[in-house]
Order: C-alpha cells, then structure tokens, then sequence
C-alpha cells in the first residue's frame, strides 16, 4: 500500500510548498490505440515507481471514454481497467473526474468510432446537458470502484476547457466536486473561445465563480492551474516534445484534435509542467524557479501541479530523476484531496 505523507507540504519561508502530481488517464482522442499500452501498462509502471517513494498521485480517468468502451466491448482490455483504478484507490492515489464530452453519444461501428465533435467544448452546452454527462461519468467511476458513495473532489476539463465558466462550475458544485484543474495561465485555443491569459496576474491558486480567470472569495470552486511559465516559442520545439508530439497528429488526423499552429505563434508561449514530454533537467529548472516565486508569493500556499498523460509516458527514467529531486529538496508530493483542508 501507498504510504502518503500526513498534510503533504513543506514550508518554504511561510509558504507551503507542494506537487501534485495529474495523470490524464486515456487512449487518443479520437478512440485511437490500445488501452493495454496507452493505458494500463503506462499507469502500472507510474504506480510502481511512485511506490518506492511512498508517493501519490491523481488520476483523472476519463470516465465517459472508459465507458462507452465498456458499453461496446472495444477493446479486450477494458475489464482490467476497473481493477486498476480499484487498485490505484486502495494505494491511496486519488480518482479525478476527466471528461472528453464528444465520447457522450460515442458509437463503434465497423471497428471505428463515431464521435460526437458537436459536443467537443461541455462549457458551451445547456446546463441540463452538462448535467446529464457529467452524472453518467460519475456513475461509471462509481460502478469501476465498485463505491455507490463515490463523488470525485478533482475534475479536469477536456481540451483544459472550463469557459464559459458559470454553467459548467454550478454542475460540478452540485456534485461536490471541489477543484478544478483544467486552466493553465497564459493558455490560448482561438476556436473554442479558451483564454487564460488573464490568470497570469492570479496567486499559485483561488476561488472562482462567474469566470476562471478572476478570482472570487465567494466562489464554490477553487482552482488549481497546471503550473506553466510564458517562454520563447522555441522553447517548446525540444527533441523530446516533438518526438512525442509527432504521433498524435497521425493518430487524430481528421479531427478537430489536431495541431492548431496558429495557437503557437507567439513571442511568449505557456509551457506547461509535463512530466511525460519535458527532460529531468527541464523539469528540475521549472521547479527552482516555483520554488524562488514561492518566497515572494503572498499566497500562504503554493501548490505546483504536474501534469501527464498515460499515453505519452515513455520516459520514466525522467520522472524518477524528477522524484528524486523533490526528495532531496524535501518537496512533498500529494494530491488535491489531502492538500483541500489548508485551503478551506
């Protein structure tokens, strides 16, 4: 079992300082690839290492992906999915809520799925809609855990989409969902109307309410950004990136999924703290400099999320590398359940 540190935080000055560490828990976009190797083998080898730090994480698991496969019997795999998840629980990891909305009306047909692309931003739908899928997502996480009580305090939009923001956030709050972790500050998708610059002003994390990207004391969610630094464009073009971004496109090409170059070109680009597709050393740097912002932040916590995907995680020798530097700089790692209490 997953020994987890108490109030995983450490002080840095009066700040309190730690990683949680996302794992977006999914085959491609567009119903592409196996859920033996884009899944199950991926997480399993992620839950062994964090094992040897006595370490958790959070797996968002996209739950309406998960379940239209189990619906339709697509993928041979799909039983043991239900117990990992049950396993990743009991190891004290924690079950977020993800959600691709155009899996909602998903049908597989002649081997292939036919996707609802209509559907692609769950903001933009009427309320009764959103309502609609996100209660069929948690019911499936709920059956997987075999926990009729189960209710997820994490959720992650797809595509980071939480805009608009109020039909979306009063859903989730009706649900007890606590956080929200789908914006990252300095983020632009010119055709799905996502826009997180303003968030660059915001503190580590904040409440909201009418929008995500100003904070709101008042407001029933809290929001917890995927850690990014604005850097030059090039930046984003390390060897790394581009070798695991070259297979996507192959892998989504006729959707709406594939690249949007456009959305690239800026003097300045949010590069998000990804723990699959950023070298040791690149992750190392971003975290020295989280850590130096930390003395200066007025907020009295500064949590720095990590994010991955299941399907991207080919170098675990990175993350190991990564873990290790935490460990030595006494950094905890731990999720947004354990890390809610200091915020409430």
């Amino acid at each position: 079992m997953c020994e987890v540190m108490p109030n995983n935080l450490i002080h840095a000055g009066q700040r309190m300082v730690s990683v949680i560490f996302t794992l977006d828990y999914e085959i491609y976009g567009n119903g592409k690839g196996s859920l033996r190797e884009l899944v199950l083998e991926p997480t399993r080898r992620l839950a062994d290492l964090f094992r040897e730090y006595s370490a958790p994480f959070v797996v968002f698991a996209e739950a309406l992906e998960l379940a239209k496969m189990e619906r339709f019997q697509s993928d041979p795999a799909i039983a043991d999915v239900r117990n990992q998840l049950r396993s990743l629980r009991a190891a004290g990891h924690e079950i977020g809520l993800h959600l691709h909305p155009w899996w909602a009306n998903a049908r597989f047909e002649d081997g292939s799925w036919s996707l609802d692309w209509s559907e692609r931003n769950i903001c933009a739908l009427p309320t009764e809609r959103i309502d609609q899928i996100v209660t069929e997502a948690i019911n499936y996480l709920r059956n997987a855990l075999g926990d009729p009580a189960f209710s997820p305090v994490s959720f992650r939009g797809g595509l980071w989409l939480m805009q608009p923001t109020v039909p979306m956030a009063s859903v989730l709050a009706c649900h007890s969902i606590q956080v929200d972790s789908s914006a990252f500050k300095g983020g632009r998708t010119r055709d799905l109307g996502l826009d997180y610059r303003p968030a660059l002003q915001n503190g580590p994390c904040w409440r909201f309410s009418t929008d995500v990207n100003f904070p709101d004391s008042s407001g029933s969610l809290l929001e917890f950004p995927i850690h990014s630094e604005m850097v030059p464009f090039w930046a984003m073009l390390g060897r790394k990136r581009l070798r695991i971004q070259k297979k996507v496109p192959a892998a989504t090409n006729g959707t709406p999924l594939t690249v949007r170059w456009l959305d690239y070109l800026r003097l300045r680009y949010p590069r998000k703290l990804d723990f699959c597709r950023m070298t040791a050393a690149e992750m190392c740097t971003v975290m020295k400099r989280a850590l130096q912002h930390a003395h200066k932040s007025d907020s009295n916590l500064a949590p720095v999320v990590a994010i991955g995907h299941s399907k991207d995680l080919v170098d675990m020798q990175a993350v190991r590398t990564f873990l290790d530097f935490l460990h030595e700089h006494s950094i905890p790692v731990t999720t947004f359940h354990r890390v809610l209490p200091h915020c409430l």
